[in-house]
């Protein structure tokens, strides 16, 4: 007599409002299929904040556990990658605050994605341009900046994880798109 089976279950197609209640009733494969899910975002998210490899991996290594800790208090499941991101851009801020260099964008690769050489050239060369524009940038509106159009946080998530307001975030990602806009001038 064979036993009748059930289909398992892939987590990794699961939904995240899914994942988060399984995880927060302690379920350590739910998590992972959420660290597995976002944290190449995470990673990517961090190194650009930070502009170092092994802080962006200290900071999703951070965010995670306290997301782990956390879990349990996230109202809403389905908004569990806007909650990951504002954790791992606080964890990263907080890694530039602990150094005493200051952030480098030196190691920022362009994409290789393009579909062929010329493409592929164009997009090294504006990809080199971003990163010589945001070099320029003060500290404070570079980190705006990245937080609001890379990380996709609101004013308010951006105002928290800096300990600003939300009206000098305004104030400095203004500034930031002015001062990019000139600089970028050439790739309109």
């Amino acid at each position: 007599m064979t036993v009748p089976t059930r289909p398992r279950l892939n987590l990794d197609d699961a939904a995240d409002s899914f994942l988060v209640e399984r995880a927060s009733d302690g379920d350590v494969a739910s998590f992972e299929a959420l660290a597995r899910r976002y944290g190449p975002l995470m990673r990517g998210y961090a190194r650009r904040l930070t502009g170092s490899t092994a802080d962006a991996d200290d900071a999703v290594q951070e965010t995670l556990l306290q997301a782990w800790n956390l879990l349990g208090e996230l109202q809403d499941g389905d908004a569990v990658k806007p909650w990951l991101m504002r954790i791992c851009g606080r964890k990263s801020i907080d890694l530039i605050r602990r150094r005493k260099y200051p952030a480098s964008l030196d190691d920022v690769e362009p994409s290789d994605l393009a579909p062929g050489p010329e493409r592929a050239a164009e997009q090294d060369h504006q990809m080199r341009s971003l990163v010589a524009a945001l070099r320029k940038l003060p500290v404070e509106q570079r980190h705006c900046w990245v937080l609001k159009e890379m990380g996709g946080q609101s004013y308010e998530d951006i105002a928290e994880t800096l300990d600003i307001t939300t009206d000098s975030v305004r104030g400095r990602l203004s500034r930031a798109r002015t001062t990019l806009m000139k600089e970028m001038e050439d790739w309109r």
